[in-house]
């Protein structure tokens, strides 16, 4: 009868677990501890027997969807995926340009939205390597457009490879605008291209301030390729429906978080 109860219990345990992480995107153990009235230890154990069922992911602290695994998208699809989302990041991201930054603005399709919002009307020098931004801002007499050199990445039609990142390696810019496929707590932040997550790299290197432009959907998610770990962004602008508990998270680790 005990067996019994306890499966009944544990089975019970893992519908809520999987019904929470579907609606927050991500879930800490110590949250389904105090909710659930067990120990962080049981916990633990019922994410690693949901991971073998291959119904989660793991990560140190709590879980994620399955879904939250990222696959390459061309960028022309993701353009027409959370715009209105979208351009209110970009409206923000516009707001913290001053005359005379040099930024460098990395590709997708977040930093594409902010490129057509610049509204500056004093100098500004842009690096970027994206060919979609480039063409975008080149038109306007007050910006000064260096466009990185390499080879094509045809689904996000920007560069990628090491000319760019050689380029990069001397400069040194007032912010980097970055676009990211995953924002996860413990992994950091992800691409679905390795070769892409070796280039945000060297933008990292080249800037004093990194400013994250993700809309919700891109929380609890993991792409193949990691960009840097959470710590080593600034600021970070998103949309309030981004889940609650990990935004807590990330600004208790001294991380601006701008809501839109």
């Amino acid at each position: 009868m005990k067996n019994s109860s306890g499966k009944r219990n544990s089975a019970q345990r893992h519908r809520a677990i999987l019904n929470e992480m579907e609606k927050k995107g991500y879930v800490t153990v110590q949250d389904f501890s105090q909710e659930l009235g067990v120990s962080e230890v049981t916990i633990r154990k019922d994410l690693k027997e949901l991971e073998k069922k291959k119904l989660l992911l793991r990560s140190h602290g709590g879980a994620s969807p399955l879904s939250s695994l990222i696959s390459d998208r061309h960028i022309d699809e993701k353009e027409k995926i959370m715009v209105d989302e979208k351009l209110r990041i970009a409206d923000a991201a516009n707001q913290l340009l001053v005359k005379d930054d040099r930024i460098i603005i990395a590709s997708g399709t977040t930093l594409l939205y902010f490129a057509r919002k610049i509204s500056m009307t004093e100098p500004l020098t842009v690096i970027t390597p994206s060919v979609k931004v480039a063409l975008t801002l080149c038109y306007n007499p007050n910006m000064e457009i260096i466009q990185l050199g390499g080879s094509m990445r045809k689904s996000s039609a920007s560069v990628i490879g090491p000319y760019a990142e050689q380029f990069l390696s001397g400069l040194m810019c007032n912010k980097l605008f970055i676009g990211v496929d995953g924002i996860d707590i413990d992994f950091g932040l992800t691409t679905s291209n390795i070769g892409e997550a070796h280039l945000n790299h060297s933008m990292l290197n080249a800037a004093k301030e990194v400013i994250v432009l993700a809309d919700s959907s891109k929380f609890g998610k993991q792409g193949f390729g990691k960009i840097c770990s959470i710590e080593q962004v600034q600021h970070i602008i998103t949309d309030k429906n981004a889940p609650q508990n990990v935004l807590q998270i990330i600004r208790e680790k001294g991380i601006e978080v701008t809501l839109v």
